[in-house]
């Protein structure tokens, strides 16, 4: 979604957050959708180069982000992908039962995807708008 909104495509920063799922490389841990969108706001407003000046956007959309998410994912207990999906990754059987009913806590996934797309949506086009300000 981020790629989409802000219309660039690369395959490689995909590949780069691939692990980020069932909560860092299946760790249970800070969920993905949450890093996504940080790496998102990173690839915006984070600098090239430690010579480079960083944005100060950066910090403000990355916060703003987190704060988003900690509300769309508290009816879930919490922003750990643990508490989202509520399985062990390293479960095979659970695995391939999450994926396999469509009633299981995948549904929290799919769900929280969709509000954090458009929260990250919503938030970039409050910071294009707020940049078009500063000019």
């Amino acid at each position: 979604m981020g790629q989409e909104k802000t219309g660039r495509r690369d395959e490689n920063a995909i590949r780069a957050v691939g692990a980020f799922a069932g909560g860092i490389a299946g760790s249970g841990h800070v969920c993905g959708i949450l890093l996504g969108g940080v790496a998102v706001i990173s690839s915006l407003y984070s600098r090239g180069s430690l010579d480079d000046k960083e944005n100060p956007r950066l910090w403000a959309a990355s916060r703003t982000f987190l704060q988003r998410f900690e509300e769309l994912a508290e009816p879930f207990g919490g922003i750990n992908c643990r508490d989202i999906a509520g399985i062990d990754w390293r479960d095979r059987e659970a695995v391939r039962e999450y994926y396999a009913d469509r009633e299981s806590t995948r549904r929290n996934c799919i769900q929280l995807v969709g509000e954090a797309a458009y929260a990250l949506g919503v938030l970039l086009e409050e910071e294009a708008a707020g940049e078009k300000n500063d000019q």
